[in-house]
């Protein structure tokens, strides 16, 4: 039989078994060819056109996974004897960044796609655990009322496909609407935000451009302040910027989707503290020291209001402003933690007052979705 006839019928085969999209040529990349039953194909210039399905023809998102926007090396320390194929590589078991705590709330078992697996005690989901055929979404199992709220998930897997997300969204979002679609379901309404792992930024259906990609093992930490009504995100614990304004009075909730195959998440962060006085005083503290200096250890505290602050509000005191994306390091731009201490949640004077706050960098950032 003919290298082009194998092909063909090859391509017959996979196409007309698995739904035509990214995630699905991933999941074939990333299986033993044993699994599958057929050799891995190859195209030369010499195959026609008419030998390959139209999809195949058309631009379609990459499934090689994204590389190089982990928050430590763990990812490079692949396991030698699982097959690498592609960028695809089991990775050791990593918990850097990880660190024993209490948790405000962990992913929805009652709230959830049914492509979906939870595991870690519900802190860590799995998505689309033998193949995928759509978009698959989760929620958190508390809805985040007034005050702070500050969490952090790292990406388990390789990250790739039509979409892999993290955001907020309410209640309304429903989580099988698109579950024989892929798409980027979190903002694609007006009831859900979403960074995705392509680096952009969506609501209502609209994207904008908003950070570099992030892959396998990376930290996304998101900010929701429902005082300033502002959602902000940081990547690898340096801030990103302002993703969402005018949030008051929004019933949102965690939420994280993802297209791929075999794809992970989990949450090893979740604290939430009133919008007090001490609060305020934090953040501000935060601002005025350098990244690198840690805080509760240089400031001359007594021992006592140091273990208050640490259980309380050590995530205000050790997040970074960072140098931000359109500001790198060295360029002269303010950095620091972008939480607008101004007292006001909503009045037109206190909202020109906490814009000041921010640095510029993060003020460029600042989503004008409304």
């Amino acid at each position: 039989m003919s290298r082009r006839s194998r092909n063909s019928r090859a391509w017959r085969y996979v196409w007309g078994g698995i739904r035509r999209d990214a995630d699905a040529r991933a999941l074939v990349l990333a299986t033993e060819s044993e699994e599958w039953g057929y050799e891995r194909l190859e195209y030369s210039e010499s195959d026609s056109e008419d030998d390959i399905p139209e999809e195949v023809v058309s631009p379609v998102p990459s499934a090689v996974p994204v590389t190089g926007e982990s928050y430590c090396s763990c990812d490079s320390q692949a396991d030698s004897s699982f097959p690498r194929m592609r960028g695809f590589h089991q990775v050791k078991d990593c918990h850097c960044g990880e660190d024993d705590q209490e948790f405000d709330w962990v992913w929805d078992a009652s709230s959830k796609s049914t492509a979906t697996l939870l595991s870690c005690d519900n802190r860590k989901v799995n998505f689309h655990t033998d193949y995928s055929c759509g978009t698959a979404a989760i929620r958190g199992s508390k809805e985040l009322a007034e005050g702070q709220h500050f969490w952090e998930i790292k990406m388990t897997s390789p990250v790739y496909g039509t979409d892999m997300m993290v955001g907020i969204g309410t209640h309304d979002v429903s989580l099988d609407k698109f579950k024989h679609t892929f798409c980027s379901l979190l903002g694609k309404d007006a009831d859900s935000w979403g960074l995705s792992y392509t680096g952009l930024l969506h609501h209502k259906g609209d994207k904008m451009n908003f950070s570099s990609r992030f892959g396998q093992g990376s930290i996304i930490g998101l900010h929701l302040d429902t005082w300033h009504g502002t959602l902000t995100v940081f990547k690898n614990r340096k801030c990103i910027g302002v993703a969402a304004t005018e949030l008051q009075n929004k019933r949102v909730f965690p939420m994280a989707c993802s297209t791929a195959a075999k794809s992970s998440m989990k949450v090893i962060r979740c604290c939430s503290a009133p919008t007090s006085l001490l609060y305020l005083c934090c953040a501000r503290l935060r601002q005025l020291l350098p990244d690198c200096i840690d805080t509760l250890g240089v400031l001359p505290l007594p021992p006592g209001l140091r273990q208050l602050l640490h259980n309380k509000l050590g995530w205000v005191l050790s997040l970074s402003g960072g140098a931000t994306e359109e500001t790198p390091e060295g360029s002269g731009q303010p950095s620091v933690l972008a939480v607008s201490p101004s007292a006001g949640p909503s009045s037109s004077e206190s909202d020109s007052e906490g814009c000041t706050s921010y640095p510029e960098a993060c003020q460029r950032k600042r989503c004008r979705w409304t």
